[in-house]
């Protein structure tokens, strides 16, 4: 016997009190002298036993009053198994749960059937049915909002109702988390006579359970006369080819350049796969064009990067996806988006140090144009190294700094900060007198890289411009040089070898340093600095005829143009990717709107919002919380402009439709619900073994009437004796 309300039993101290006033009503009888009646006597004993006998019965009959009324309020209940075997009839209501999984892998026919999905609220709908008065049915699922919080109905129809609601959903949590979110209301629902817990699953093992919920448990409130049953949905072999990931290889994207996309294909199923075809579509959605294809020959259980080679017409945040054509099975992971960031123009902020030339870079920068040749590439602002402590670098996407004669603390910190933010600083040395290169040092130490320790150049006065070194070897395979050098030469790319007279001895520091052009001297000419988001590009030379002929070659613009080109495209302002369902981070940078209004989220059906914004140094940091479930490419705006777009993707796990073996699944759930046996309630029978548990679990007799019944018997009692039975008057 079990009690649904137990803390009623405090109500048990309650019988002390008619003992007390039992024995507090007991008094000594007085001794008085009177004449010799041995007659008077005689009664007097005999009356006094019976008074006692009366006392005696009237404290049983209160103590037992008393005693039944708390039990009644502590609403006794006969377990189902002595309920059934006194034949009882009454039972006690039941706190029944129903989780129905809702994933997208739920959305797989087998056979030509019915949906997964569509089973589980069949069978969820014919649990409703079997509710009776006083039952309640709590209704969850895996995926949706507050995972799938659905609310407690009281009757069939409301369920039925809510039922019909569920649809498949991305994002979803893991079915062990949710399961123990249900029982935890259950216990909460204080009914202990009957609790139940049903899950409506197709066993995907990759979503099944996570380590927290496998590994805490739900608790012993949880647990306690807790009934939970699995009833497995799925069927038939899984058969599922998905697109997994993305990725642009090419660090520069340009406007009528051809750029390199890789996707990884994989084959999920037990059977190959031959000839599936992936095509590359891009624009938005109903105006996407194919702008390539390729077939891959996958094995089972293994995957393949396929690439391609896109070659962007127009400039900006281009929505794109890959697709793959009669995968079958699982249509929702056939389809991954992503951005193709073509830059409209690059912010570029030229200083320039004091005595320093600057004319052959400007040159350089002016001679990048767009494809049409009326616009430059580059939107070059031009200041003096004085300036530069008071300049909001944010608003722009590279710095290139040409020998200042010195860098104040403060303006250290603003360029490291601009770098690790996702900026690009191009560092050109000058002649070192005084502090200039500690400055120097100080700054490349913020950055992550090494020092200057000095500069080599010739000694003699007389011949002031005979070259001390010149390039070794180009490191060609660095994306700064992608598309510069024709592979196909047999001797290797052709490099011009400029003469040059003054160069600053460079010494590497990190390991997140790369050195992209090498000098006969064993030193670095161009040395890469990675640093956080963004990078450092270090050119031992100035761009001046007094320090090397390289300013008049032909090599010089084309390296200038390229090496801007790879700063701007760094990680601040490279596309990103959000998982459905999953909290993710989006910066925006100063540069590409007005920091003072707030952005939103547009997705591809039109739905808005509007996510948390944190401003950061130069940029403003959104932060989803697990809202965004429709795949596809979404549009960050302010106000009414389009600031950039995002593409958010299914999680790769839950294209791994393979199932779990349903014995294995249930132990997996005992562990996370902390109890021993979960019912697996599979095959023909699986309906009937359903029914018969939810009965087995209703057959719990109730007992609180009784017990109010007998402490108004023993209260009618109580007066009864109270009142007509007078020993005393005998």
């Amino acid at each position: 016997m079990s009690f649904l309300n137990p803390w009623m039993l405090m109500g048990l101290a309650a019988a002390a009190v008619p003992v007390a006033v039992h024995f507090f009503n007991l008094r000594r009888p007085r001794r008085v002298d009177f004449s010799s009646l041995a007659f008077v006597r005689q009664v007097e004993e005999r009356t006094m036993q019976r008074l006692r006998l009366k006392r005696w019965l009237l404290l049983a009959l209160r103590v037992l009053a008393v005693a039944c009324l708390a039990l009644a309020f502590a609403q006794p209940v006969l377990s189902p198994d002595i309920a059934q075997s006194a034949g009882g009839a009454a039972r006690a209501p039941t706190a029944m749960a129903a989780v129905v999984d809702n994933s997208l892998s739920m959305t797989r026919r087998a056979g030509g059937q019915e949906t997964a999905l569509r089973r589980a609220k069949d069978r969820a709908e014919a649990l409703a049915g079997q509710m009776r008065p006083g039952d309640r049915l709590r209704l969850s699922a895996t995926a949706g909002r507050g995972e799938g919080q659905r609310g407690t109905f009281r009757n069939a129809g409301a369920a039925r109702e809510a039922l019909s609601g569920v649809e498949a959903q991305a994002g979803a949590a893991p079915l062990a988390r949710t399961a123990r979110q249900a029982a935890r209301r259950l216990a909460e629902s204080g009914r202990t006579g009957g609790r139940a817990l049903y899950l409506f699953t197709d066993l995907q093992r990759s979503t099944l359970t996570d380590t927290l919920a496998e590994e805490s448990g739900s608790g012993p409130e949880a647990s306690e006369n807790l009934r939970a049953a699995l009833v497995p949905v799925g069927g038939g072999a899984p058969q599922n080819v998905a697109v997994t990931d993305v990725s642009v290889e090419s660090r520069i994207v340009e406007a009528g350049e051809p750029a390199q996309v890789t996707a990884t294909l994989e084959n999920y199923g037990t059977e190959a796969r031959e000839g599936v075809g992936a095509s590359v579509y891009l624009g938005a959605e109903g105006n996407a064009q194919r702008v390539a294809r390729t077939t891959a020959d996958l094995q089972p259980g293994a995957s393949q990067t396929v690439s391609f080679t896109v070659t962007p017409r127009r400039r900006g945040w281009r929505p794109a996806r890959v697709e793959i054509e009669g995968a079958g099975g699982f249509p929702a992971d056939d389809t991954r988006h992503f951005v193709l960031h073509v830059p409209r123009e690059r912010r570029v902020l030229l200083v320039r140090g004091q005595g320093q030339a600057t004319r052959y870079v400007e040159l350089a920068l002016a001679s990048g144009r767009s494809e049409a040749g009326q616009e430059s590439l580059f939107q070059t602002t031009t200041i003096g190294e004085g300036r530069l402590a008071g300049t909001d670098l944010s608003t722009y996407d590279a710095v290139v700094l040409v020998g200042p004669r010195s860098l104040a603390s403060g303006t250290r910190q603003a360029l490291g900060r601009f770098v690790e933010g996702g900026g690009g600083l191009l560092l050109f040395p000058r002649s070192f007198a005084g502090g200039a290169r500690a400055d120097y040092n100080a700054l490349l130490g913020r950055l992550g890289g090494g020092q200057i320790t000095g500069l080599s150049e010739s000694s003699s006065a007389s011949q002031p411009q005979r070259p001390v070194t010149s390039f070794e070897r180009v490191d060609t395979d660095h994306p700064l040089f992608e598309g510069v050098f024709d592979p196909s030469r047999a001797s290797g790319p052709r490099v011009e070898r400029p003469a040059l007279y003054r160069v600053a001895d460079y010494d590497a520091g990190a390991a997140g340093e790369q050195t992209l052009i090498h000098l006969t001297n064993g030193r670095p000419f161009l040395q890469e600095i990675r640093h956080g988001q963004g990078a450092t590009l270090f050119m031992a030379a100035a761009p001046s005829e007094a320090w090397s002929d390289l300013p008049t070659r032909g090599l010089f613009v084309p390296l200038l143009y390229r090496s801007l080109f790879y700063l701007s495209a760094n990680g601040g302002r490279r596309a990103q990717t959000l998982t459905a369902g999953q909290p993710g981070e989006i910066r925006v940078r100063a540069a590409e709107g007005d920091a003072d209004a707030a952005l939103r989220l547009v997705g591809p059906q039109g739905q808005e919002v509007t996510p948390r914004q944190q401003r950061l140094f130069g940029a403003t940091l959104l932060q989803t919380s697990g809202r965004l479930r429709t795949p596809g490419v979404y549009e960050v705006r302010q106000g009414g402009d389009r600031v950039r777009r995002v593409a958010l993707n299914l999680d790769p796990a839950e294209s791994d439709v393979r199932a779990a073996d349903p014995e294995e699944a249930a132990a997996r759930i005992g562990k996370a619900l902390g109890i021993e046996d979960v019912a697996v309630l599979s095959g023909p029978a699986g309906e009937a073994n359903l029914t018969r548990m939810l009965r087995a679990g209703q057959a719990g007799r109730e007992l609180w009437d009784v017990f109010l019944a007998l402490a108004l018997a023993l209260l009618v009692a109580e007066m009864l004796v109270a009142r007509h039975w007078t020993p005393e008057e005998a």
